[in-house]
């Protein structure tokens, strides 16, 4: 069977159960894509090749003894920032290049559990800094629709290694964007849970009270067979919620009654939104309208704008505190110098990127005496008003539809170096992450340049069987699969 590296979940699933191949060649397919097109994507920044056919072994043994689960024998990839047991994890970072984590992560050990193949780990924005995936220490990752543009970011190495069909699905990180807008960028699904859904244990933390930890896959479907195998209560994390998680890929196409959908007027009024972009959503709304079972109305939020004025404040205040441990005595590669101070100096000023350094200093300055009144305790008072702007418009609507990101994938180095230009970028995706709700991006089409577009679904906290019920509706089809519904 040709192109295996192509099948979705499911796909791989029934070939593996009917003995149509074997989880060995499923792999070797992955690991051939690699080989052919991460010199050009750049995609991963380590690739497990004999471990992982190793583990292929494991998980066809597994499946010939009758043990075989939703996942095993298949093929996945995982974000740089997030630990896996004896595998490098360096989060795109020089100053983590001899990190080798002695756990995994909660999400990722529940994935191996099943008999998944870690394949590799993927480049991204350092520490999850970033909208375009260029704050990599290992050089940009580049778009698979187009090789000049950039993949998004922050988890844009795992994106575009989905997209490409180097791996059969992904594992992302998701503080303000992270997972929606390379998915969006790259033309998948990519879904970032309500916030306590997903144990962050084994995260590498950049804002604790933002972070999540989710899928990129080929298909909606495919996106809740992961969620409802990752999610649920750790004692790792006491931020995880006890709550039952659903059967989410069973309840795909059963909507227990009409959907209301939100559309926000202040996000379709964005300077800076790309028309073509916005007319490629529009147009996907218009079709979902004509949908019995969807009511579209329009909504208003008008606290969202400052989502991500808070955001920044939030997030670099928390970044400077986590990221205190990344010193080179710690964790990290020692650069040695005279005495400690220096050695602090020198390590963090050769490991760590500029957007790093930047965050950091914000932070430290948002969080200092005098200051801290003025800025991170503020923005946690607008914060609130955020949350109780969604509270609001959740008590009339189901669910919330709007663009993922306002543009389309551009080249690499064309907003680098206009800071404010891509803290923009996540302008659409940033609020869910401040609120703490679900949201999901989903493929709505492509510009005439043959650059994906992603409609971008929220849902209310807990809410994620909704999401993906209207995400199915989006895209019933498998875009990953070897066919191209636009």
């Amino acid at each position: 069977m040709s192109d295996l590296n192509k099948l979705t979940i499911v796909q791989a699933y029934e070939g593996l159960k009917k003995k149509e191949f074997s989880s060995v060649e499923l792999t070797k397919a992955c690991l051939k894509q690699i080989k052919k097109r991460n010199q050009d994507l750049n995609a991963f920044i380590s690739v497990f090749e004999e471990e992982a056919l190793e583990e292929a072994k494991e998980a066809d043994k597994k499946i010939k003894a009758g043990k075989q689960e939703m996942l095993t024998g298949i093929p996945f990839c995982v974000k740089d920032a997030i630990c896996t047991k004896d595998r490098l994890s360096t989060a795109a970072a020089k100053i983590l290049d001899n990190y080798i984590p002695s756990f995994d992560a909660t999400v990722i050990a529940k994935i191996r559990e099943q008999g998944a193949v870690l394949i590799g780990k993927n480049n991204c924005d350092a520490f999850g800094h970033g909208a375009s995936n260029e704050n990599s220490m290992y050089g940009p990752v580049k778009n698979p629709h187009d090789l000049t543009c950039v993949a998004g970011g922050s988890s844009g190495g795992t994106a575009a290694a989905v997209a490409d069909h180097m791996c059969i699905f992904g594992i992302g990180e998701d503080t303000g964007g992270s997972i929606r807008q390379p998915a969006s960028l790259c033309g998948i699904v990519g879904l970032r849970p309500s916030y306590g859904r997903n144990s962050r244990y084994g995260s590498m933390p950049m804002a604790s009270s933002m972070d999540t930890v989710g899928p990129l896959t080929k298909t909606v479907e495919d996106a809740a067979i992961v969620e409802e195998i990752i999610a649920g209560h750790d004692v790792l994390d006491a931020t995880t919620v006890n709550e039952k998680v659903a059967k989410f890929s069973k309840s795909l196409s059963k909507l227990s009654k009409k959907l209301r959908i939100g559309v926000p007027k202040e996000y379709f009024e964005l300077e800076g939104t790309e028309e073509e972009t916005k007319n490629i959503i529009e147009s996907k709304i218009a079709e979902l309208k004509k949908n019995k079972n969807i009511e579209i109305v329009e909504i208003s939020l008008p606290m969202t704008k400052y989502a991500i004025p808070v955001y920044y404040i939030v997030v670099p205040s928390e970044d400077s505190s986590n990221l205190g441990r990344i010193d080179g005595i710690r964790y990290g590669v020692r650069k040695e110098a005279g005495n400690l101070y220096d050695t602090y100096a020198k390590t963090r000023a050769q490991g760590f990127p500029e957007e790093v350094k930047r965050r950091i200093m914000i932070g430290t300055y948002a969080l200092s005496a005098g200051y801290y009144d003025a800025y991170y305790r503020k923005a946690q008072k607008v914060r609130t008003l955020i949350i109780q702007d969604f509270d609001k418009v959740f008590a009339e609507v189901d669910l919330i539809v709007t663009p993922t990101s306002p543009f389309s994938a551009f080249k690499i180095g064309e907003k680098k170096d206009d800071v404010l230009a891509m803290y923009l970028a996540d302008v659409f995706v940033c609020p869910a992450n401040v609120a703490g709700l679900p949201a999901i991006s989903v493929p709505a089409g492509k510009t005439k340049a043959g650059l994906p577009v992603g409609l971008h679904i929220i849902g209310p906290r807990l809410g994620e069987e909704k999401v993906f019920q209207l995400a199915q509706l989006v895209i019933p089809t498998a875009p990953g699969a070897g066919r191209d519904p636009f």
